[in-house]
């Protein structure tokens, strides 16, 4: 489920009051029953609804994007505080010695399960996305739709990257934290080829980079393997 209004209408945050108009009718006509019974979601319609009741008006929109900055600096706030107690748990430890246990909770809490779920989520969706393209990879619709999807990737990746690189890895997990980073590497290596095929509808990209999230899916794999003995 989106987790924000932008996302149900699959419309970005700077996008124009017609912009957002558009995108309301394109999904109404996509999900309604009366319109397509192939994609009929009556769920999916009040979810839309609801977007637009209050995107579709300027100042309930105003309202609605101050409460977005006002949560997303929360969030971030509370992400830092999070990791910099950790931080302090994990020098703590290597300076006193006394607790190699606690500098593998920290690194596998803040680091290996948050990036673990973005790297699963990306990893595990593109079989679906190229299914639905391979309908009418010429449609804009749907390409439209996979570019969504790329972006959506994209971000999931940075903030896997971030919180990769927010603690150093115990030497007991030096094997698993390598193929992490291998596995995101390919992961931005598949992007970079996937987001070539709207440009150009050149077959190539596609398969370059579904190899690309195939060789980062093993990489994935084998860093959990590692990480299996500790949780």
């Amino acid at each position: 489920m989106a987790s924000n209004y932008y996302e149900t209408l699959k419309v970005s945050p700077n996008a124009s009051q017609a912009e957002i108009k558009q995108a309301y009718r394109r999904l109404v006509k996509l999900f309604h029953p009366d319109t397509n019974q192939q994609t009929a979601d009556r769920e999916q319609i009040i979810h839309i609804n609801a977007a637009y009741e209050v995107l579709g008006d300027a100042q309930s929109r105003l309202n609605y994007d101050q409460k977005l900055r006002d949560k997303s600096q929360k969030s971030q706030s509370d992400r830092q505080q999070r990791t910099a107690a950790a931080q302090q748990r994990y020098k703590a430890a290597r300076r006193t010695g006394r607790d190699i246990d606690d500098q593998i909770e920290a690194w596998l809490h803040l680091v290996y399960q948050p990036v673990n779920r973005l790297v699963s989520g990306i990893l595990d969706s593109l079989e679906d996305q190229i299914d639905q393209l391979a309908a009418d990879p010429f449609d804009d619709e749907l390409l439209e739709e996979f570019q969504d999807y790329l972006n959506t990737c994209r971000n999931d990746l940075k903030q896997a990257q971030i919180s990769f690189r927010s603690l150093p890895n115990p030497p007991s997990l030096a094997r698993a934290a390598a193929h992490l980073y291998y596995s995101l590497n390919r992961i931005a290596d598949g992007l970079d080829e996937l987001e070539f095929f709207p440009l150009n509808y050149d077959e190539h990209y596609l398969h370059t980079g579904h190899e690309m999230f195939r060789i980062a899916t093993r990489l994935h794999r084998e860093a959990q393997e590692s990480i299996d003995i500790y949780v």
